[in-house]
C-alpha cells in the first residue's frame, strides 16, 4: 500500500506551531455529542432510535451547519465589551458653576472674589464626582448590554442547531 502524500513541508508545520496556529481546522466542533450538548446546554434525544454513532455524526453536521447559517461559533472567545467613550470636563464645568454662585453669595457680603474662589472649588469638586458617577454609569451599562448580547447570540445558535436536529428526528430540550 503506498503512503499518502503531504502538501506540508516540515518548515511549514514547525512554522505553524511555534506560531500558535491550530493544525486543524478551526470548524472542528467539539469531538463528541456530549461535548456539543454540554457547550450548548441542551440536552439531545434520538426518536427514531438512532444509535451513538448516528446521533454524534448528526449533531456534529447540525452544529457546523448553525454555525454557517448564524455566522456565530459558540468555541470562539467572546469579542471584547466596547468600553464607552469616558467625557472629561465635569470638573471645570462645576467650577464656572460655582464660582458664578460663589460671586453671587460673596457680591452680598462684599467680598465677591473670595466667594468666587471658594465657589470654584467646591464646585470643581462636586462636577468631579459627578462626572466619575456618570462614566461608572455608562461602563456598568456597557457591561450589561454586551453580557445580554452574548445571551442572545447562544439563544439563536442554539435555536438553529435544534432546528436541524429537529429535521433529523431528535428532541432537544
Amino acid at each position: 500500500m503506498k503512503a499518502a502524500k503531504h502538501s506540508f513541508s516540515l518548515p511549514m508545520v514547525v512554522a505553524v506551531l511555534a506560531l500558535g496556529f491550530p493544525v486543524q481546522a478551526e470548524e472542528t466542533p467539539p469531538a463528541t455529542r456530549a461535548g456539543i450538548e454540554s457547550l450548548l446546554g441542551v440536552f439531545v434525544y434520538p426518536k427514531a432510535e438512532q444509535d451513538a454513532a448516528a446521533q454524534d455524526s448528526d449533531s456534529a453536521a447540525c452544529y457546523a451547519s448553525a454555525r454557517t447559517r448564524t455566522g456565530l461559533d459558540p468555541m470562539a472567545p467572546p469579542a471584547p465589551a466596547a468600553n464607552p467613550e469616558k467625557k472629561h470636563g465635569g470638573a471645570l464645568k462645576g467650577a464656572a458653576g460655582g464660582a458664578l454662585r460663589g460671586a453671587a453669595l460673596g457680591a452680598i457680603v462684599g467680598e465677591a472674589g473670595d466667594g468666587a474662589a471658594l465657589g470654584a472649588a467646591g464646585g470643581a469638586m462636586h462636577g468631579r464626582r459627578a462626572q466619575k458617577r456618570a462614566n461608572r454609569a455608562a461602563a456598568e451599562g456597557s457591561e450589561e448590554a454586551a453580557r445580554a448580547a452574548a445571551e442572545e447570540q447562544k439563544a439563536t445558535f442554539n435555536r438553529a442547531f435544534s432546528a436541524c436536529m429537529d429535521a433529523r428526528d431528535y428532541s432537544v430540550q
